[in-house]
């Protein structure tokens, strides 16, 4: 059964609540409050959308940004796609060696959000990596729940593979990014490549990952956190609306929720990161201390005094900027290739 409201509030009193650092402060405002119901969903997704183009991209000479429709699963319609990519004369002239390619899964709870959410961390890292980067504009629940979701980026993933001799892509270093309800489909996405013989993943990164439905089934899941961006009572209308079912039920695929997984062996080397602050927290270390057990390369870091949300402000906050060089230097170690300053 489902907690009540009564079962998911703070006990700790706020003297003892960890900070936010001052550089997080205005999101923690900008969200508090924020509340999620079938009625209130299309205002929110305005919201977010808002909020997610409010920040000015930077300008980076010889990007090349594109919207795309590709191929969705069979009986699905087409998947939206934002190809980033930097300018190259050389491999427009077909020579130059392949590169590894980046497949980036946007956050919002599954609920919420589009490429333009995650439009910041995208450009940095091809800004930097100079490798493309697909954005998947995947369809949200409640409307379309799980498995849809999960599929348009495994379609996404097909179609890029398919792509990447025009993209000047090695098919074989192409990497999973995914930020929150995007990393626990990086996750789901990585578990079905592995139990369905689709295309390989060369690596995984999931940052603050939205990985356990059961999480919502705990009284108080983060007792010392203060500066709640994603809250106990937006994650369970989150789990309720992908799931179609009381989040913590028997029969919820370990696709869907990752943190179920009994087996992660053979799952492609990941990278976990996480704020000390974020409801996640507990799930995400969980699962990089399991990966690790299953004999998966894994990294893990997290950040202190950081909320849900923050690798969003790559270029706003001298943190997100520090979590983004994490990525950065683990994405070049996995997949073999450069960084440009």
């Amino acid at each position: 059964m489902r907690p009540d409201h009564a079962d998911v509030r703070r006990t700790t009193p706020v003297a003892d609540v960890d900070p936010v650092d001052p550089q997080f402060q205005f999101l923690v405002e900008v969200m508090a409050g924020m509340t999620i119901d079938d009625d209130s969903l299309a205002d929110q997704r305005a919201a977010f959308e808002a909020l997610s183009v409010s920040l000015p991209p930077p300008e980076i000479p010889g990007l090349l940004v594109e919207d795309r429709r590709v191929p969705g699963a069979v009986g699905a319609p087409e998947v939206g796609v934002r190809l980033y990519r930097m300018e190259d004369p050389d491999r427009s002239a077909g020579v130059g060696s392949p590169t590894p390619g980046l497949l980036l899964i946007h956050g919002g709870g599954m609920v919420l959000g589009g490429p333009n959410a995650c439009d910041l961390l995208a450009r940095h890292l091809v800004s930097h990596l100079r490798w493309p980067v697909v954005s998947v504009d995947y369809r949200l629940a409640p409307e379309v729940p799980y498995p849809g979701p999960l599929d348009d980026c495994a379609a996404a993933l097909e179609w890029f593979v398919g792509a990447a001799e025009d993209l000047g892509v090695d098919p074989q270093r192409i990497g999973v990014v995914g930020e929150s309800a995007g990393g626990g489909l990086a996750a789901g996405l990585a578990l079905r490549c592995r139990d369905s013989g689709g295309p390989r993943v060369a690596c995984s990164v999931l940052i603050y990952p939205m990985l356990d439905d059961r999480t919502v089934l705990r009284p108080d899941p983060r007792p010392h956190v203060g500066g709640d961006v994603w809250t106990p009572e937006l994650n369970r209308y989150a789990w309720g609306a992908y799931l179609r079912a009381d989040p913590g039920s028997d029969g919820v695929s370990e696709q869907a929720a990752p943190a179920r997984a009994v087996e992660l062996s053979g799952l492609p080397p990941t990278v976990v990161t996480v704020g000390a602050l974020d409801l996640f927290l507990d799930e995400d270390v969980e699962y990089a201390r399991r990966l690790a057990l299953a004999g998966v390369p894994v990294e893990l870091h997290v950040f202190p005094r950081t909320p849900h949300g923050f690798a969003g402000l790559v270029d706003v906050a001298p943190l997100a900027g520090e979590h983004a060089l994490v990525l950065i230097e683990a994405l070049r170690r996995e997949l073999g290739g450069t960084s440009v300053a």
